[in-house]
């Protein structure tokens, strides 16, 4: 009786995991990838050790992507090593986000390595023909080469991420991850997928097929490529939340969760999950940080439990969740990450790579100090923050920054006039905030009205202008003859290479 109760219970669990794997690969857009080796990494010393040796055993082709690229000591260190393999004759591609480096790198940076054969391209910067464009970004921090090995991390190319000893500053806390098998494929995928947003294809033998790549381990992971608007690691992390049966620990370094997501973990938190989240201390960001610090209150007040940083910069985009599934990447549990940039992360199913997240999670807890609640509000708990393993209720203890604020105030705003959902304690500064600016218009708008018509109709204009000029810019593309099919290729495959090789956008730095 017992084996057969034992073998109903073993049957339904399988039930369930395959119920779970088939919702996630719906709520993701990413297939399970199977039979992949993966190694975590700790921090740029790590990070950019590991990318910089790959890359100088780069044989084929090199796909690069990061929001920052600085030219600084390791700005430069990077730029050498691509130098050095595209004279070697390697086909090295760089794509580096416009707003995420335009301060902190000049032209001449790009030009030299576009000079050594570096093919390099721009994502998105302002065009007058698309006012708000600029709000979408490249947040990626990936490296995909051979179709052999490939890389996914928080991590940026800027020394800032290495710390200064000479003046006591310890590393950025962040973390990536090296994968080896047929889950590269994916990443250099998810390449051809913002190279062409920039304005071109890859050629065919550079986007390896996962089913070519040798398998070179046991685990099984997904690639989430966030693009806008899709919010697949949205839906994936509120899933998560859902399924999440023992536990769900998060490090965010920008943390604002929408309010979807945030009911999410509520809900786990009130039934038995140990729900926290390690957040920085202090934020490169200053209003980012005062944004998150603002949301704390509800979710304490739901039995969530918040660690605050107390070293440098934590910069790290992580969960682990029952000692089974853990998930590394670029991704910030805010709006703008979610919703309005270019993103990747890599889900884990390996219960061997969840516990070293888990050992990995605990050693930063050391390192922070519990955020509880007082009768006074938010306060630093006096306890090492380890050795409060058992779960209690926390009142029983006592770009794309600006777009980010924007989004919550008007949510804040929106909610207040129409009453549309209950608003907490916490978000009283914002609606302060909003109240004062509105008076503070007022007057202006009756004593000087010009000084509020003349911005209002110059956006107005610019506005109408682009949008018409997009217009006109659609149907010149309709008129334009469809290309006539081409025929059979029957050109040798050197010829076929340069046929496929595209076309120097004019947007590009190629």
């Amino acid at each position: 009786m017992s084996r057969t109760c034992s073998s109903h219970l073993t049957h339904s669990h399988r039930l369930q995991r395959r119920f779970a794997e088939h919702a996630l690969s719906r709520t993701s857009g990413a297939p399970l990838c199977d039979h992949n080796r993966v190694r975590i990494l700790q921090d740029a010393d790590e990070n950019h050790t590991a990318w910089l040796r790959a890359i100088a055993g780069a044989e084929r082709f090199v796909h690069l992507e990061n929001y920052i690229i600085q030219e600084d000591a390791t700005g430069r260190l990077f730029a050498d090593a691509l130098i050095a393999r595209a004279r070697a004759g390697v086909t090295v591609r760089v794509v580096h986000d416009w707003l995420g480096s335009w301060r902190c790198t000049s032209r001449r940076f790009w030009q030299r390595l576009t000079a050594a054969g570096v093919r390099v391209r721009c994502f998105n910067p302002p065009r007058l023909d698309s006012p708000l464009g600029w709000l979408a970004r490249d947040h990626r921090k990936t490296v995909a080469i051979d179709g052999r090995i490939a890389f996914a991390a928080g991590v940026c190319i800027s020394s800032r991420w290495r710390g200064n000893p000479a003046r006591s500053l310890p590393p950025w806390r962040d973390t990536g991850v090296q994968i080896e098998g047929p889950a590269v494929a994916e990443i250099h995928s998810a390449f051809a997928q913002i190279w062409r947003a920039s304005g071109g294809s890859l050629p065919r033998h550079e986007l390896p097929r996962p089913e070519s790549v040798a398998p070179a381990g046991d685990i099984s992971l997904r690639v989430i490529a966030g693009t806008p608007l899709t919010a697949g690691l949205l839906r994936t992390d509120q899933l998560i939340a859902v399924l999440a049966r023992r536990s769900l620990w998060l490090t965010d370094a920008y943390f604002i969760g929408p309010t979807p997501y945030v009911q999410a973990l509520l809900a786990a938190a009130r039934d038995g999950v140990d729900v926290r989240i390690l957040i920085p201390h202090a934020s490169d960001l200053p209003l980012v940080g005062a944004l998150s610090r603002s949301g704390l209150r509800p979710l304490l007040e739901g039995g969530i439990r918040i660690f605050a940083w107390n070293g440098s910069m934590l910069h790290a985009k992580t969960a682990v969740v029952d000692g089974r599934w853990s998930r590394i990447g670029s991704s910030n549990l805010n709006l703008a990450s979610l919703l309005g940039n270019y993103e990747l992360d890599i889900a884990i199913d390996h219960p061997g790579v969840a516990q070293e997240m888990e050992r990995m999670y605990l050693r930063d807890l050391d390192n922070a100090t519990e955020i509880v609640l007082s009768h006074h509000g938010l306060r630093p708990s006096t306890h090492c923050a380890r050795s409060r393993r058992d779960r209690h209720h926390p009142l029983a203890s006592s770009g794309s920054a600006a777009a980010v604020g924007a989004i919550r105030a008007a949510n804040a705003v929106g909610a207040a006039m129409s009453n549309r959902r209950v608003l907490g304690p916490a978000e009283s500064g914002l609606l302060v905030s909003a109240g004062l600016l509105l008076l503070a218009i007022a007057p202006v708008a009756i004593t000087w009205p010009k000084m509020v018509a003349l911005p209002v109709a110059a956006l107005a204009g610019y506005l109408g202008l682009a949008l018409l000029w997009r217009a006109r810019k659609l149907r010149h593309r309709i008129r334009l003859p469809m290309p006539s099919r081409p025929r059979p290729a029957v050109a040798p495959a050197a010829a076929r290479s340069v046929a496929q090789e595209p076309e120097r956008h004019p947007g590009s730095s190629e």
